[in-house]
């Protein structure tokens, strides 16, 4: 079952653009970011409102992020029936979410598009004190990525990386059919929740960012000769991690360990 936008505008290709537009996803998103009164929903990427107007009716309030100005009036127009929309025109890139949450946390919602989607990620992370969650609509290919864990072939520098600073879930597929125009690919939904402070064990993001970078820039050599000039093998074993090991076969607890050692 398909819900028609309330305007339509063509897809913008340059700008990775893709409208959601099928009802039955639509009702399954609003109902996992499940917004309750006092909540601060920041919306990435509206577009033609699909998920922005059903969440307004459920909450009555959202701050959306648009790079889109052609989108921008549309919008505010099409909101009035549904709710107070504030619309941020910006690059979600240069959005600063920690002076956008104020003295308080946001949720964070977006179908994103697909060539941004990792810089999006590590953006959101570097505010994670201020968000409370995230729910995005990703590639499939990502999301399986994100929450993919040691020894699996799609487990990588995005899996450590965000799984050291937050819950990564994913929820539920969506097919290509969902969209106007559909993508060549499948695309998913994910629930991310930054872990508290006190439970995020990385000491130093910088050498930890560093480490992770250097085992998988170079995925297919053992880390004695991927982390050659980073970390020696007597680190390596004081991690407690075997020098001839590859990135893909080492936890996630395993990379903070290693970070965490002084360098040598």
């Amino acid at each position: 079952m398909t819900d028609k936008p309330t305007f339509q505008r063509e897809a913008k290709k340059h700008l990775g653009q893709h409208f959601l537009h099928e009802k039955g996803i639509i009702s399954k998103i609003v109902q996992a970011v499940d917004p309750k009164p006092g909540d601060r929903l920041v919306e990435i990427g509206p577009g033609q409102g699909a998920i922005t107007f059903p969440l307004l009716d459920r909450h009555g309030a959202l701050t959306v992020i648009e790079f889109d100005r052609d989108l921008i009036a549309p919008l505010t127009e099409a909101a009035k029936p549904h709710g107070e929309l504030t619309i941020v025109h910006a690059d979600v890139l240069s959005v600063d979410f920690t002076a956008l949450a104020g003295d308080s946390q946001i949720r964070l919602v977006g179908n994103l598009p697909y060539n941004l989607s990792s810089p999006i990620l590590f953006h959101a992370l570097e505010h994670a004190d201020v968000i409370r969650d995230m729910h995005f609509m990703l590639q499939k290919e990502v999301v399986d990525r994100m929450a993919s864990g040691p020894g699996n072939k799609v487990y990588g520098r995005l899996s450590v990386m965000l799984q050291a600073y937050c819950r990564v879930t994913p929820l539920f597929k969506v097919p290509p059919g969902a969209f106007r125009p559909p993508p060549k690919v499948d695309s998913a939904v994910v629930r991310m929740v930054p872990l508290p402070r006190d439970q995020i064990a990385v000491n130093d993001r910088k050498r930890f960012e560093h480490v992770v970078r250097a085992a998988f820039g170079q995925r297919r050599k053992t880390l004695r000769n991927a982390l050659n000039g980073v970390a020696d093998s007597a680190m390596i074993e004081a991690a407690g991690i075997r020098p001839d090991a590859r990135a893909e076969q080492v936890d996630v607890a395993g990379f903070i360990r290693l970070a965490n050692l002084p360098a040598a």
